[in-house]
């Protein structure tokens, strides 16, 4: 049976790493980095009732495109109102052929809405990975803004196979992620006066 690819993953395979393994010199193309895992997380609150956490788990299961995973409190914290084994958020991991999908609708539809886009952050974790924060869940279209009632943001974490921050950013650039220029800031402001 054979499977078929999304229009990223052809990409991946045909553009993404042959770019990497000319301008990285990999001698194998199993050194080629590549993205693993896509994990969407957002949290509730501690005094979130029934219908909150319901509504939570849904949008983030229409965004996701599966079933999330609600996260629960391992124990007690009196500051925060926090009680043991309390459902404080939700997660979800996509692999394989969702991730692909996830990744082509976030690149192509939901960053394009926000207001004033002029890219993402340039700043990865050190390991190769990268998380972005989303402070309003509804540029994604599968929400629909009359039927929530409060404003909810999420963090997207792309997991890469990556050494280090450089392959991983050329990676991700490479298979659409809008990293912000910041090399031409200065003569930018000065062609303006």
């Amino acid at each position: 049976m054979s499977k078929t690819l999304t229009p990223l993953q052809k990409h991946y395979n045909e553009a993404v790493v042959p770019a990497l393994t000319t301008s990285r010199s990999y001698k194998n193309k199993h050194q080629v980095p590549k993205l693993e895992k896509i994990v969407i997380n957002t949290g509730i609150g501690a005094e979130a009732d029934k219908n909150t956490i319901a509504e939570t788990a849904r949008d983030i299961g229409l965004i996701a495109g599966q079933k999330p995973v609600l996260n629960r409190s391992k124990k007690a914290i009196a500051n925060f109102k926090l009680k043991p084994n309390q459902i404080t958020g939700c997660h979800v991991t996509l692999r394989g052929e969702n991730m692909w999908h996830f990744l082509m609708r976030f690149f192509a539809v939901a960053l394009p809405t926000i207001r004033d886009f002029r890219g993402v952050p340039n700043k990865l974790d050190g390991q190769g990975n990268y998380t972005l924060g989303i402070t309003d869940f509804t540029i994604f279209p599968e929400i629909i803004v009359e039927n929530n009632k409060r404003q909810m943001g999420l963090d997207v974490t792309f997991v890469t196979s990556a050494q280090n921050d450089d392959e991983a950013r050329e990676l991700l650039k490479l298979l659409g992620m809008p990293f912000r220029r910041i090399e031409n800031a200065a003569p930018a402001a000065s062609a303006k006066n």
